[in-house]
């Protein structure tokens, strides 16, 4: 259905027209390099274009007072002077003449943008705007931000397009509290937000940007805050969140949208984040939410105030809503202990809420966040260190193979739509077929593939044997359904098995060798998305395999939403080099999971139960007991980080 990508040049002809150092960052160059870089690189021609248009001031009161409105639509005829004082009403905003202009047009640009994916016109899209929006509040402009351009989107969303349950993810370096306070009562919306905090002394300085604070009333437990309390936080920091909060949580609660707010001040060498998040873990964070919604993912711009940094994050978001392969993970490390420190918080206070946290442990014994006056140097300088420009190599070109999926099927069976038959006449033998395709895809002639062999056990020996001797890959094996997985030699970890399974194994083989015991198998929902999320993802991307191998046995239990899901998921490592290997008997699967290998978002699981008590135990036991050789698995600051200095 393609990806939509919304960009009008009239939004970067307002800027600031006075001195002041809190807005010298905003500056429309922020929307020139971007789009700039998407022409440059090509993935603006492969986006469907749309056209921008003014917001109603009926859609700007779905979330806006009316007399904030009518004070804003002053604004074109001031002068220097009189815009000047009517700044001063508001926190970090500048005014222009043309700003009202603009920034009804960034409303536009958000909701043409939610109208052609609830429409089915597209499949997902990104909405290049300025003026951004997540700091506005109901009566008032703040941090660069006129109107909501996301909490109207929201809104919009939901009475033009009937979505019930809208999931917002904010990964913009800053709080968006116009869009917390928007949404803090409501449970039809689930605001994430991490953002730099330190203490309460970072912008906007208030003590809701905490971790403690949930919602109200009924919104309770839809208010989720990460409080980033050092600078510096990478790329295992970010992961780390995603996959033992976001993702949990966001399938939980299973939303129709997924709106992210995409400010990219939280990439290395931004001025206002100070982070070290490199641009290419964009592409993961974006992967990841892309099989929820079943697929329905709108990204709007928020901040990005390095012009290096800003459109290399663009590039790679686009990259991956386009369905290109994610680039290898970079920089993967323990998360430090200050990002632990929050994590632990964030899951502790959440499990009341949550059925998916409830085995979370308690608040650290001694909560910094809770001890330190926010008075004290609230306004300091830059440190030498944070002032220092910071180098990183560009991301990796990221090149799509010419083949997306192969299959090796009997001749009976028909190849489906978009794939393409990998002929057994060349390869007579079964084995040298499928060492093969392994082959193509090393040499990323091939993306993916799926074979369907008379017999897995045989195909994965094979398969294991071939991939880690003769071409030296990493990998992953992943195998679903009960039964013997007969592949040894996991001890040089050069093979890494994780084998989901009804039966519990007595059997341990080290680090290496990993069996996940779910009491209905494969077959319940919470506790399979909750075993991938919170064990499988983690443990591969710390793996980083040159190549997945996914085996469904015979009988495995796993409905084809499920399968779809894992399939999805599993494609965000190794550049998406895939192999999916099933029984003849089960061609029923080749359908579904030939469209998720091509890049189609899985179905929706339906809001998730409450999993098993036995499975929380097992899931956790086995959590604690891979914790000391796994160190993205770690969710609590006892659990001391390796190979890390605290920041």
């Amino acid at each position: 259905m393609g990806t939509a990508l919304i960009y009008d040049e009239e939004m970067t002809k307002y800027k600031l027209l006075w001195v002041d150092p809190a807005c010298k960052f905003e500056v429309p160059e922020r929307l020139t390099v971007s789009h700039g870089a998407l022409v440059e690189s090509g993935l603006a021609d492969r986006c469907v274009s749309v056209p921008v248009r003014e917001a109603t001031d009926a859609e700007i009161l779905l979330v806006h007072s009316a007399e904030y409105l009518e004070a804003v639509k002053t604004t074109p005829s001031m002068s220097l002077e009189d815009l000047m004082e009517f700044t001063l009403q508001y926190g970090d905003v500048y005014f222009h003449p043309n700003i009202y202009h603009c920034a009804k047009l960034a409303i536009g640009a958000s909701l043409q943008l939610v109208d052609s994916v609830m429409t089915g016109k597209v499949r997902n899209g990104m909405a290049l705007v300025r003026p951004p929006g997540h700091h506005s509040m109901h009566s008032a402009a703040s941090g660069f931000c006129i109107f909501n351009n996301v909490a109207i989107a929201a809104r919009y969303a939901q009475q033009r397009h009937g979505a019930k349950r809208v999931l917002i993810v904010d990964w913009d370096i800053h709080h968006g509290q116009g869009v917390q306070y928007c949404f803090e009562d409501d449970p039809s919306v689930l605001y994430f937000s991490w953002h730099r905090f330190e203490h309460q002394k970072f912008w906007p300085q208030l003590k809701e940007s905490d971790f403690d604070t949930v919602g109200k009333e009924k919104g309770a437990g839809f208010n989720i805050n990460v409080p980033w309390n050092k600078v510096g936080m990478q790329n295992s920091d970010y992961l780390s969140v995603f996959f033992h909060i976001l993702l949990p949580v966001a399938y939980e609660f299973c939303p129709d949208l997924v709106l992210v707010s995409a400010g990219f001040d939280s990439a290395i060498g931004d001025p206002e984040g100070e982070m070290r998040a490199t641009p290419d873990i964009f592409a993961h964070l974006t992967h990841l939410l892309m099989n929820l919604a079943e697929g329905k993912v709108c990204a709007v711009l928020e901040g990005g105030y390095n012009l290096t940094s800003l459109p290399q994050s663009v590039c790679q978001t686009v990259h991956t809503l386009l369905g290109d392969p994610a680039p290898c993970p970079a920089n993967l490390d323990a998360p430090c202990k200050s990002a632990l420190e929050s994590l632990q918080c964030v899951r502790s206070v959440h499990r009341t809420y949550w059925s998916c946290l409830r085995h979370a442990a308690d608040l650290p014994t001694s909560c910094s966040t809770k001890h330190i006056n926010t008075a004290e140097g609230a306004d300091q300088e830059p440190t030498e260190e944070s002032s220092q420009e910071i180098f990183w190599p560009p991301p990796m070109k990221r090149v799509f193979p010419p083949t997306r999926t192969a299959v090796v099927l009997p001749d009976d069976v028909a190849c489906p739509d978009g794939c393409k038959r990998w002929s057994l006449l060349e390869h007579p033998d079964p084995q040298l077929c499928l060492s093969a395709l392994v082959d193509k895809m090393v040499k990323n002639e091939i993306c993916n593939g799926l074979v369907l062999v008379p017999d897995v056990s045989v195909a994965m020996i094979c398969l294991a044997q071939h991939a880690v001797a003769a071409l030296n890959k990493r990998l992953l094996v992943v195998c679903v359904g009960d039964g013997m997985v007969p592949i040894q030699g996991t001890e040089d970890g050069k093979t890494l098995v994780v084998h989901f399974s009804r039966k519990e194994s007595e059997e341990q083989r080290g680090k290496h060798f990993i069996t996940v015991h779910l009491t209905k198998g494969c077959g319940d929902a919470s506790g399979f998305i909750q075993a991938v999320l919170s064990l499988l993802l983690p443990l591969g991307y710390e793996y980083d395999p040159g190549l997945v191998l996914l085996v469904q046995k015979p009988d495995s239990g796993v409905c084809d939403s499920m399968w779809r899901q894992l399939t999805g998921l599993l494609q965000g490592l190794a550049q998406g080099h895939m192999l999916v290997v099933m029984q003849e008997d089960e061609r029923k699967h080749i359908g579904p999971t030939c469209s998720s290998l091509l890049g189609i978002a899985a179905p929706s699981l339906g809001q998730l139960h409450s999993l098993l008590p036995e499975d929380v135990e097992a899931l956790e036991r086995l959590r604690r007991r891979l914790t000391p050789d796994w160190k993205l698995l770690q969710t609590t600051v006892a659990e001391e980080p390796r190979g890390r200095e605290e920041l």
